[in-house]
């Protein structure tokens, strides 16, 4: 039975999952206002990526017979100096997912919640995948630079990015 302490981490986490969706969508309205439709859209889908894992937590919760709790969030950052900062804005927002991530497991594992545990996997490995897209994408735009032929390459590349929801299969 997951404690209330738990469950109160649990529903924090699952509001700064939907916070983190805010988050991209701020970047993804930056990215347009510069006319790169690729990094909109690759914002866009980030966005929608950080929705599901909201509602994965949401789901857990409900099917632990515990309580989702919504809340209010913060204004997330709109304005940025560069596309740059954008990207190294949301890879240093994934290192803060990623450590409150590992809290949770630490709290799952201190209490001896085997059922969250095995829940929170999942995240522990989806962090290791976030934190490498946007540190490779980081990587890809210093190289490019922010104008000319490879920005708009790499935006060309951008706008290919989908979310398709892991079936049950690969989510454990």
């Amino acid at each position: 039975m997951v404690s209330e302490k738990l469950m109160e981490k649990l529903n924090e986490q699952m509001n700064f999952e939907f916070l983190s969706a805010n988050y991209y969508l701020a970047m993804a309205a930056y990215a347009s206002s510069l006319d790169l439709d690729g990094f909109e859209n690759f914002f866009l889908v980030q966005a929608e990526e950080e929705r599901f894992h909201a509602m994965k937590f949401y789901n857990y919760i409900n099917e632990v017979d515990g309580r989702a709790k919504i809340s209010s969030y913060t204004e997330p950052k709109n304005d940025f100096n560069s596309l740059e900062e954008a990207i190294n804005t949301a890879l240093e927002h994934e290192k803060i997912v990623t450590d409150r991530i590992y809290k949770l497991m630490d709290l799952a594992q201190e209490e001896k919640e085997y059922a969250t545990i095995s829940f929170l996997k999942w995240f522990v490995d989806e962090q290791i995948e976030e934190m490498g897209m946007f540190k490779k994408l980081l990587q890809n735009l210093k190289r490019v630079g922010a104008s000319g032929n490879g920005l708009i390459m790499l935006d060309k590349e951008l706008a290919q990015r989908t979310f398709t929801p892991p079936t049950d299969a690969e989510q454990q």
